[in-house]
């Protein structure tokens, strides 16, 4: 039974993706009339609107995600270490909550309008209605440039600093140091991480939703919930499916191309590595480049959120701060936490028992059959959510015609289970990147070593590999924490009745107009993403970097008979 665990979990954690696929082999004259007509009205509209918003994301990503990680690691300029850090701030605001800091601010009635007005005596709006798709690509680029940036820094940190170096003493100037040494270096990271920034823009709800677009996941989720038509919605999350698996490919793909020949660490400079010195007029304009996104992803919009919870006191100076939180939320954080928290550890148990079996499988029959059930868990984080949410009820409806008796339905239809089920096919990869690169730091000699002191592969794990693997758990649990706070579309379709999380009570507040509400929790999601960055950076340098730095634990012979006990 332990040796089938790796592919029933697989099995498990692929049923939304299977269920979508398999839609299609109950294609009939009615599904086909669907699709035709699809393809005739809405369709249309879904690809152009989501091939611009991806489109504009992508060379926004792209430039200022590289030009970034480029400015703080090929050039020496004032504040250039606080900016390595900083730079990754806006990872912790989800886009919709942006989006609502940008409407608010934005907006006719906001504060920047009302004071260009009283400044210039202008009676007109002075500023394009950021509820459009040109400001959904502003506000993408915002929140997931650091995807590039994390990347493409890890990738010239390593090498384009030395190798700049070395064209410099060969009579290379900077332009052409840059030109023809960082940037061919740089081009795998870039592909990478515009390719994830993608896939989180396709899975994007809120933006799409609050600001009016028609986009496959805002179809699917209109398709599903309001229209009841769910043969549109299983093909509209084909589409996207089909979609996200291309943009997968070539991120898997870029990825294959990054190469690394050094044992430093990221952010690290050999003492012969002389990065550029800039100063006057170009320091200036570094600092500046740096430090825009950082404003505008994070620092402004936390102060816009601050400032809507302020004004609502401010307007009746009789209240006070607990006048003005509103009594449900903290049934609502509560609510959040504990399908977070449940979500973590399922997550980090799947994680931790497909790494085990991979690592003790090493050199068997059966390693193979391991390494795909760990690779299909994997592709769960490249699913958006309403994939996820109509994977999940479209099985579950097929077995409810068929066998009314069991009703099956009640077990996973608007109940927390099916919502953790949800959430874990969704972020059990998260954690499974962490487990993995925890492991790839324990020499394989520590698992012959207690083999010949006569331990079962059982207590190997146990006694061995839990204790040196602790650190990675507790990071791998606290990002599947962070990612399932801010979770929105499958928590719309899947919850139950009267459950609502932060990031819902959010989205609702904000879709009413009711912004100065929807601030206090936007501000707790905000608060808990900012967790995840003590250990993202690292976590996703990891990725790249765990397999060939070999920093093994000094553990010999001695050590593991200590552990063991023996």
């Amino acid at each position: 039974m332990a040796r089938q665990l790796p592919l029933l979990i697989a099995a498990l954690l692929a049923v939304p993706v299977l269920g979508i696929l398999g839609s299609w082999l109950a294609l009939d004259s009615a599904a086909l009339e669907t699709l035709r007509h699809q393809a005739s009205t809405v369709l249309p509209s879904y690809a152009l609107n989501s091939l611009l918003l991806s489109g504009g994301v992508a060379i926004g990503v792209a430039v200022v995600g590289g030009t970034t990680a480029a400015l703080v690691s090929l050039f020496e300029f004032p504040g250039r270490r606080v900016f390595e850090w900083a730079l990754l701030l806006p990872l912790a605001m989800p886009a919709y909550v942006l989006a609502y800091a940008a409407t608010d601010f934005l907006q006719f009635s906001g504060p920047l309008q009302t004071w260009l007005r009283a400044t210039t005596g202008a009676t007109g709006s002075l500023w394009p209605d950021v509820r459009s798709l040109p400001g959904a690509v502003v506000l993408f680029t915002l929140c997931l440039y650091p995807y590039v940036y994390l990347l493409t820094r890890a990738a010239l940190s390593e090498r384009a600093v030395r190798l700049m170096e070395a064209a410099r003493l060969l009579g290379a100037g900077a332009r052409r140091r840059v030109r023809e040494v960082a940037l061919p270096l740089a081009r795998p990271a870039l592909a990478a991480g515009v390719a994830l920034a993608l896939m989180e823009t396709l899975a994007d709800f809120g933006v799409g939703s609050y600001f009016g677009l028609t986009t496959f996941t805002t179809g699917i989720y209109r398709a599903w919930l309001v229209m009841n038509d769910h043969a549109a919605a299983a093909q509209l999350a084909s589409i996207l499916l089909g979609v996200v698996a291309v943009l997968l490919w070539a991120e898997q793909r870029a990825q294959r191309r990054l190469r690394f020949s050094s044992t430093r660490l990221v952010g690290q400079r050999n003492a012969e590595s002389r990065p550029i010195e800039l100063s006057g007029g170009r320091a200036v304009l570094a600092v500046a480049v740096c430090a825009t996104p950082v404003l505008l992803g994070f620092v402004l919009p936390v102060l816009v959120l601050l400032h809507m919870l302020a004004a609502q006191v401010m307007a009746e100076p009789a209240q006070t701060w607990r006048d003005v939180v509103d009594p449900r939320f903290a049934r609502w954080a509560w609510t959040s936490f504990k399908l977070a928290a449940a979500a973590a550890l399922l997550a980090v148990a799947v994680a931790l028992a497909l790494s085990a079996a991979a690592r003790l499988a090493q050199g068997s029959s059966g390693a193979l059959r391991v390494a795909w059930a760990a690779r299909i868990v994997s592709l769960g984080y490249a699913v958006p959510g309403a994939v996820i949410a109509v994977g999940i009820l479209l099985p579950v409806a097929w077995l409810q015609v068929r066998f009314p008796q069991w009703s099956p339905g009640t077990v996973v239809t608007a109940t927390v289970f099916g919502l953790i089920y949800a959430y874990v096919v969704r972020f059990s990869a998260v954690a499974l990147q962490s487990v993995e690169a925890g492991y790839a730091r324990l020499p394989a000699s520590i698992d012959e070593t207690a083999r010949l002191a006569g331990a079962s592969r059982w207590r190997i794990f146990l006694e061995l590999h839990l204790p040196l693997l602790r650190r990675s758990a507790l990071v791998a649990g606290l990002l599947v924490f962070v990612d399932v706070m801010k979770e929105l579309p499958a928590t719309l379709v899947l919850r139950p009745f009267n459950t609502d999380t932060l990031a819902v009570v959010a989205y609702q507040f904000a879709k009413d107009e009711r912004l100065a509400e929807a601030a206090l929790p936007s501000l707790a999601i905000v608060l808990v993403g900012l967790l995840r960055l003590r250990w993202r950076p690292r976590q996703e340098s990891n990725l790249y970097l765990a397999l060939r730095r070999r920093s093994f634990y000094p553990l010999n012979y001695g050590g593991v008979e200590r552990i063991l006990g023996r």
